[in-house]
C-alpha cells in the first residue's frame, strides 16, 4: 500500500519549503520501558540538537503503553494506550521497542505498508520475518532500521549492510549476549559453579528473573540470524540456527580450558562454507566454545559483548562495546532515527534488503568443527590405542593428546582437527561405551588455532 496522497503531499510541500522552516518530523514511540524512556526523554530535553542533526524538528507525536497512569514522568498528552490508532495517525516514523512477534509485526507492517518508516530493535521479529518487513518496505518506499537490534550501542547492523556491502565477508564470531558472557567470566575467575554465577548475576541485575531466552541460546541465535543475513546476503531465520545453551557448561569444562590456555565463551558463529567442489552453504550456530587467551575475543569480560569479522578485502575488524542497557541500546535507536528522518526529508531511502546470495544454511552435523574431549580412563597400556581406533573409525585425526595419571585412572585430554560435527559426535558416543574409559568428563567445540 503507497503513502495516502495527504502523506505525500505534505511531504512534498516540506521539501518545497526550503530548509528554512521545515515542518516537524512527527514520531509515533511504542513502548517506554529502560530503553524508550532514555528515547523520549533525549528526544525532549535535546530537541534542538536533534533538529540540526536531522535537518527538522523531531518531535513525539505520541508514546504508547500498556498503563498510561504509571508513567507520571512524560507528557500526559503524549500517552496512549491505543498502539493502532496511534501508528495509523499521522507520523512519519515509528519507533518500536516492545519486544515480542504479535502484535509488534502486525504494528509494524501497518506502518510499513501506509509508507511510514520504522525504527526497531526487535531482534526476535527481525529474526524471524524480516524478509516480510522488508518486502512492505519496499513496495511503499519506507524505511526499515534496526541497529539496536544487534549488540546494543556497538555500530555493526550499519557497517555490515554499507560499509562492507563491496566486500565478500568470510565470517562473523562474536559475544552478543552480555548476561552469558558475564556468567562465564565470572566462573573463568572464580572458579564457581554455573549456578552459583547465575544467582549471582541475578541479583546484581546482569540477569532476568526469568534468564531463559539469554542462558539457553535464543537471544543470541536470533541476533546470529540476523547478522548471518547481512553478511552472507542470505535470508537466514532463527529456526535456521543451531542452538546450545550454557546450562550444560560446568567449572571442569572451565578449569580444563585453562589447562590449554583456553576460556569458555558462548559465541555467535556464522561462516561461509566452501566445499571441495566450490559450492558454498552458510553455517550459522550459538554454543560454547573453548578459545584461546590470545583470540581477540578471549578477552572481552563481564557484560560487554564483541563481534569479529573477516573479509577478503578488509581483514580482520572488531567490534566491541556495551551490547545492552537503556543509553547505549537508545543511542543506536536515535542514530537510526536520524538517519531515517534525513532520508524522508532529502527524498532518499536507506538500504534495502540484501538477499540476492541465497546461499543454503548448513546442517550442523555436516558443518567442520573442532572438539576438546576429556576423559578419565583405565592406567594401563593398549588403552590410547583402543581410543585412537575409534577416532580413526570416524575418520576423525587428533591435533593433541595430554594424559596425566593419577593411581590407577588417567586424564587424557584430547583436541581434534576439523571434522564435520556429526562424526565428531558419534566418536564421542563410541569412546563413552569403551571398557577402559571411566567417564567422559567435557565435551566442547573449541575455536581458534590448533592446540
Amino acid at each position: 500500500m503507497a503513502p495516502s496522497a495527504d502523506h505525500a503531499a505534505d511531504l512534498g510541500d516540506r521539501r518545497s519549503a526550503g530548509r528554512a522552516d521545515p515542518a516537524p518530523i512527527r514520531v509515533a514511540l511504542l513502548g517506554c520501558g529502560t530503553v524508550g524512556s532514555e528515547v523520549a526523554r533525549l528526544l525532549t530535553e535535546e530537541a534542538d540538537e536533534f533538529a540540526a542533526r536531522a535537518g527538522a524538528p523531531v518531535e513525539l507525536a505520541g508514546i504508547a503503553v500498556r498503563r498510561p497512569d504509571k508513567h507520571p514522568e512524560l507528557p500526559q498528552e503524549l500517552l496512549t494506550s491505543d498502539v493502532e490508532a496511534l501508528v495509523s495517525s499521522d507520523v512519519d516514523i515509528v519507533v518500536e521497542l516492545v519486544g515480542g512477534i504479535e502484535p509488534a509485526r502486525t504494528w509494524l507492517l501497518t506502518a510499513l505498508r501506509a509508507g511510514k518508516s520504522v525504527v526497531t530493535a526487535n531482534k526476535a521479529l527481525l529474526a524471524e520475518h524480516s524478509p516480510e518487513l522488508s518486502e512492505a518496505a519496499d513496495v511503499s518506499g519506507a524505511d526499515l532500521y534496526y541497529e539496536a537490534a544487534v549488540a546494543g550501542a556497538i555500530p555493526l547492523v550499519r557497517p555490515l549492510r554499507e560499509s562492507l556491502a563491496g566486500d565478500r565477508i568470510t565470517r562473523v564470531m562474536g559475544i552478543v549476549n552480555g548476561t552469558t558472557n558475564y556468567i562465564l567470566s565470572a566462573m573463568d575467575s572464580t572458579g564457581a559453579s554455573y549456578s552459583e554465577t547465575l544467582e549471582e548475576a541475578s541479583n546484581l541485575g546482569y540477569a532476568e528473573a526469568d534468564p531463559t531466552a539469554d542462558v539457553d541460546g535464543y537471544d543470541a541465535a536470533s541476533k546470529a540470524a540476523i547478522l548471518a543475513s547481512l553478511a552472507f546476503h542470505t535470508r537466514v531465520s532463527a529456526s535456521d540456527v543451531y542452538r546450545e545453551g550454557i546450562g550444560s557448561v560446568g567449572a571442569a569444562d572451565v578449569a580444563a580450558a585453562k589447562m590449554i590456555g583456553r576460556t569458555v565463551k558462548l559465541l555467535a558463529i556464522c561462516e561461509r562454507v566452501t566445499d571441495p567442489d566450490g559450492s558454498e552453504s552458510v553455517s550459522v550456530r550459538v554454543h560454547p566454545v573453548m578459545i584461546p587467551h590470545s583470540h581477540q575475543l578471549a578477552g572481552v569480560g563481564g557484560a560487554f559483548n564483541a563481534v569479529y569479522v573477516e573479509a577478503d578485502g578488509a581483514g580482520e575488524l572488531m567490534f566491541f562495546g556495551q551490547g545492552a542497557g537503556g543509553a547505549p541500546t537508545a543511542s543506536a535507536v536515535l542514530g537510526d532515527l536520524v538517519d531515517v528522518a534525513r532520508n524522508r526529508l532529502g527524498g532518499g531511502r536507506g538500504p534495502r534488503e540484501s538477499a540476492h546470495a541465497g546461499l543454503p544454511v548448513r546442517p550442523m552435523g555436516d558443518t567442520p568443527t573442532r572438539y576438546h574431549i576429556s576423559l578419565q580412563v583405565a592406567d594401563r597400556p593398549g588403552v590410547l590405542a583402543q581410543i585412537a581406533q575409534v577416532f580413526a573409525k570416524h575418520d576423525v585425526s587428533l591435533a593433541s593428546v595430554r594424559q596425566r595419571d593419577k593411581h590407577s585412572t588417567a586424564s587424557l585430554v584430547v583436541v581434534t582437527h576439523a571434522a564435520p560435527d556429526s562424526a565428531l559426535r558419534a566418536t564421542v558416543d563410541d569412546i563413552g561405551e569403551l571398557d577402559v574409559v571411566h567417564e567422559v568428563v567435557s565435551v566442547m567445540r573449541v575455536e581458534g588455532e590448533d592446540s
